[in-house]
């Protein structure tokens, strides 16, 4: 009887081995090349913001033009690998939660479409924007107990030299209501982005409605005072500000219509309006990169 018994621990055993020993192999065998800027979003990257985003950080000395030390700076982000990855309905929280809702909205596979994300730059390298996350080398953000930012950001993966994270819409309602909120949700980012890593957080693109932006506008108040109490390494950039909502609130040209020429979706403002909301906060994001790279030189010189 010991002798089955023992047979039968050693079959569950090697059964057990052999459904882990494939997904380690695989990983340890990933030719993955961590991007150096990582940008991280919500839905208003594939909907509109994705191309803008691109095209604004791999022309970044055009775009902020570099004084003598600013240039020598940027030096370390001279391969100039850019990854932009938008997914649905995120929040800064879905990124930082372990469980629940919040996670599956990263992790879970979309129901009708069976891709939840648009990707661009580096990490894409297919021509289709839309991918799952879960699947491929590139987007392996999903362990059991761990955060997409804990697995994402965890040694020999994802190791960038700056981070932009561009979050408001889904969490409106949330930090509106609760400023307690938006600091549990920014302390608990700072735990988990990686340590003197360069990261700016910018508040999405006004939207087409006044009532959704005025939410939007006591959510990125709160959230802004929680970055400033919390001692946060991220620059904030406000993206709803006066220009920015005068050239969104109203404006059909852009957004996305219906064919009676109504608009159809006042969140998410179109490629046009990412060009526009780009030239007006330029200085905002060009200030923030220089001040977060020169702060971050010694440990990001040492990499």
């Amino acid at each position: 009887m010991a002798f089955n018994a023992f047979m039968t621990l050693l079959r569950t055993l090697a059964f057990a081995l052999s459904a882990v020993l494939p997904a380690q192999i695989s990983a340890q065998s990933s030719d993955f090349v961590s991007p150096s800027i990582v940008i991280l979003g919500d839905s208003q990257i594939p909907f509109g913001s994705g191309p803008a985003f691109l095209e604004f950080f791999e022309n970044i000395k055009s775009h902020c033009p570099p004084t003598p030390k600013q240039a020598a700076n940027l030096e370390v982000l001279a391969d100039m690998k850019v990854a932009v990855i938008g997914v649905r309905s995120t929040s800064l929280h879905s990124w930082t939660a372990k469980m629940g809702k919040a996670k599956g909205a990263i992790c879970d596979v979309d129901p009708k479409w069976k891709v939840n994300a648009g990707t661009y730059g580096f990490i894409n390298t297919t021509g289709n924007k839309y991918k799952q996350i879960g699947k491929g080398d590139a987007y392996q953000f999903c362990k059991m107990d761990m955060s997409a930012f804990q697995t994402m950001f965890r040694p020999g993966y994802y190791e960038p030299k700056l981070i932009l994270l561009s979050f408001l819409g889904n969490s409106a309602k949330r930090w509106a209501s609760s400023y307690d909120q938006a600091i549990k949700d920014v302390e608990t980012m700072n735990a988990q982005l990686p340590a003197g890593v360069p990261c700016i957080f910018m508040t999405t693109a006004p939207s087409y409605s006044k009532k959704i932006t005025d939410l939007r506008l006591k959510a990125q108040a709160n959230v802004k005072r929680a970055f400033a109490e919390t001692g946060s390494q991220c620059s904030f950039v406000e993206g709803a500000t006066p220009e920015t909502v005068a050239a969104n609130q109203g404006n059909k040209t852009y957004f996305r219509l219906s064919k009676s020429g109504k608009v159809k979706d006042p969140y998410h403002p179109n490629e046009k309006a990412a060009k526009t909301f780009f030239m007006i906060a330029m200085d905002d994001i060009c200030t923030a990169v220089y001040e977060q790279i020169e702060a971050a030189m010694p440990e990001l010189a040492a990499r």
